[in-house]
């Protein structure tokens, strides 16, 4: 493991910038729009204005051009503010991300600057109604029809699926392809963002959802829905499932990230709370059982940003991170289970309730063990590529 710690000097400057962002503009309204189940339409100007959807984005293409360990660390500051932010900007992030690595020269420029000023936003369509962990299983298809393609099928649990005006579908060209995969594209659809009926793609209103809220989850229904052949992403058809589960691998870490941001919060809620409560004439974070649920917390959280920082740079180095990426979202995700369980214990009757934040925290921590992965799929990515690198 080549991990380094020290932040640069522009890395400190942005994460100090988001961390001012997310202390005034955020953690005083966030608990009000979560219960509300409101979009957060004045907070998402703000971060444009600050250029989060462009933080990636190269410099010729109007974005900042920073590595994804200075994201990773935007997002864990976003994500103690509020998990829906986040993810507002998860999906948009690696739409890009695929654009920059595997877009042609016409894609990148038709696309990357817009999405760097934040004025077209994007989605990410993977799963569908019958396939989530196993991909291949997709049904959607987009058959060519001259200078386009027909996209016809469901697509479900799509994030920003309402408000993007790109969406990154995972969808089959060549559905008669064995094994399936190699008839997988990925086309850069473009639609209207808002727009809930378009001719041959509707989009379904809003799913409810235990928690991340504030940020619209729905159903895409495709109905021939045409796309130009020119936004096939790469101009080559059958290397969708390569070009998606690439997007995903930088996903992970960026889910790791958004894990540690709300257990950082949850822990920050439970230890100033402990000094503040009292029991026995004495506040609680004065009882051994409390200082052992703190000590247990804090270690699984900076064990965390270690393993999210270690596969953010290993990335950023153009190495393969599938085996640490994995790491890093199956323990963040756990770590973020548990830290906001015990931080929900630890405030007691007032855990459970709405008045306090770590209410929603423990309403968003079960996202991170499902989305971009179960934890049991990332332990299956984890063991075999520990078989391949240790094989005798």
């Amino acid at each position: 493991m080549t991990l380094t710690t020290e932040l640069t000097d522009v890395q400190k400057e942005i994460v100090a910038t988001v961390r001012d962002f997310v202390e005034k503009d955020v953690i005083p309204v966030a608990n009000e729009l979560e219960h509300a189940d409101t979009y957060p339409a004045e907070i998402v100007q703000k971060m444009k204005e600050i250029g989060l959807f462009g933080l990636k984005i190269p410099e010729e293409y109007g974005g900042l051009g920073e590595p994804l360990t200075t994201y990773a660390l935007v997002v864990v500051e976003l994500a103690r503010g509020w998990m829906a932010l986040s993810g507002i900007l998860n999906t948009h992030f690696i739409t890009a991300w695929q654009i920059e690595n595997f877009g042609t020269p016409e894609q990148k420029q038709k696309f990357l600057p817009r999405m760097a000023t934040g004025e077209v936003r994007a989605a990410l369509s993977m799963s569908e109604p019958h396939a989530g962990s196993d991909s291949q299983a997709i049904k959607c298809k987009a058959i060519r029809d001259g200078d386009v393609y027909k996209v016809t099928g469901t697509k479900m649990w799509v994030t920003n699926g309402l408000r993007s005006g790109i969406v990154s579908l995972m969808c089959k060209t060549d559905p008669s392809a064995d094994p399936p995969r190699r008839g997988i594209s990925v086309l850069l659809v473009e639609k209207e963002p808002e727009a809930t009926k378009l001719p041959g793609l509707e989009v379904s209103p809003n799913i409810d959802k235990l928690g991340y809220k504030g940020v619209e989850t729905t159903e895409l229904i495709f109905d021939e829905y045409e796309v130009p052949v020119e936004n096939l992403l790469g101009g080559e058809e059958g290397q969708g499932f390569y070009q998606i589960m690439a997007g995903i691998e930088v996903g992970r870490v960026n889910v790791a990230a958004r894990a540690i941001g709300v257990a950082q919060r949850a822990f920050e809620e439970a230890i100033r709370y402990a000094q503040e409560r009292e029991t026995f004439g004495k506040p609680i974070a004065q009882h051994q059982a409390i200082q052992f649920k703190l000590a247990e917390m804090a270690t699984q959280i900076e064990a965390a940003r270690l393993l999210m920082m270690n596969a953010a740079q290993k990335k950023d180095r153009g190495e393969r991170t599938d085996l640490e990426a994995g790491m890093a979202k199956l323990f963040a995700s756990e770590m973020a289970m548990f830290v906001t369980t015990e931080a929900l214990r630890i405030h007691g009757g007032y855990g459970y309730s709405k008045e306090f934040t770590v209410e929603r925290l423990y309403r968003d921590a079960p996202f991170f063990i499902i989305g971009e992965g179960t934890s049991e799929i990332q332990k299956q990515i984890v063991g075999r590529q520990l078989l391949e690198r240790y094989k005798i």
